[in-house]
């Protein structure tokens, strides 16, 4: 259940900020609103490409973040930088109501890397300012609540003025705090709409990174975050409609020194690796995003899925593409 609100402050001292619950399992959030069955068959469960960008400065590919839009309600998977103008311009571009700014409020954490997180002031500020009615539902790995918790900390003066000067905030005075739960894994959320599973994978030496398996009415959607190969992807997906998954270039792999060959190999997924992986999980469609190019195109990755076996469908996803 949804912890309960704190009363509203008057004084920047008493400021409440973040709820947290930990070691979850189910978590249910939000009222009703109509299902899958109730909806028209336009509004089955898609996927939007908010941002497919890495922590290089590609101007045309935002920081990372995906989209599950399911009975009318927008769940994100990471918050990269321009994650609130990437989903205005999908909510603008493809008519998707439930990614209007003021209707965000439900996010997926996958691990904290600043490329992952660097939108997640963005996302706690901007659409409460923009009259979001309720508080941000994050779900994420340990340490996700103290992130929250020190970014409305930095802004505390943002927050103090928005609630006691000018600006009429009484309709939505609480939506600025955020509902944390942290899980290192299980089936974490569940409303009408979804059921959410959290899936351990292996990224670096971050401790609990994740990936995320929604479904969705008939639609199953699995979305790696950063992550190298491992059978927990394999065994959430399993012939799944939609797998998201990172990739970067095995050909331009060599031109790196050893030591970031090194950190590459434990972090990330080759496009030999992926097609490996996605043989054996058997996606409907595959889609990279998060993609390390190194000097090659779109066209270069799903050739080198392609010449390593893959025989599946495949795309290289462009930011505000719709799967």
């Amino acid at each position: 259940m949804r912890p309960s609100i704190l009363l509203l402050a008057t004084t920047l001292a008493t400021l409440p900020t973040t709820n947290t619950t930990r070691n979850v399992g189910t978590f249910v959030d939000f009222p009703a609103s109509p299902t899958l069955a109730q909806l028209p068959d336009t509004a089955t469960a898609r996927v939007v490409i908010l941002g497919t960008g890495t922590p290089n400065a590609d101007p045309d590919r935002w920081g990372p973040a995906v989209a599950v839009v399911a009975g009318g309600r927008a769940y994100l998977v990471d918050a990269g930088a321009g994650v609130v103008r990437r989903a205005a311009a999908a909510a603008r571009d493809h008519e998707i109501a439930a990614l209007s700014p003021e209707r965000l409020d439900r996010l997926f954490v996958t691990h904290l890397h600043s490329d992952h997180t660097v939108g997640l002031p963005d996302l706690i500020l901007s659409p409460w300012v923009l009259d979001r009615p309720e508080p941000l539902s994050i779900i994420g790995p340990p340490g996700t609540a103290a992130m929250a918790a020190h970014i409305q900390q930095a802004w505390q003066e943002d927050i103090h003025m928005r609630l006691f000067g000018l600006e009429p905030r009484d309709a939505n005075a609480d939506a600025y705090r955020t509902l944390v739960t942290e899980t290192t894994g299980g089936v974490i959320y569940e409303d009408e709409n979804v059921r959410v599973t959290a899936i351990p994978v292996l990224h670096g030496s971050w401790p609990h990174p994740l990936g995320y398996r929604f479904e969705a009415g008939s639609r199953s959607i699995v979305i790696s975050g950063d992550a190298r190969p491992s059978e927990s992807l394999v065994e959430a997906c399993a012939g799944c409609d939609v797998l998201v998954h990172e990739v970067y270039s095995a050909e331009t792999f060599q031109r790196h020194s050893p030591e970031w060959q090194a950190y590459h190999i434990r972090s990330h997924t080759s496009t030999v690796e992926l097609a490996e992986l996605a043989g054996r999980a058997r996606p409907e469609l595959l889609v990279l995003y998060h993609q390390l190019y190194w000097g090659v195109s779109d066209e270069d990755l799903v050739r080198e899925i392609r010449e390593a076996g893959y025989g599946g469908r495949v795309v290289s996803a462009l930011d505000l593409e719709v799967y």
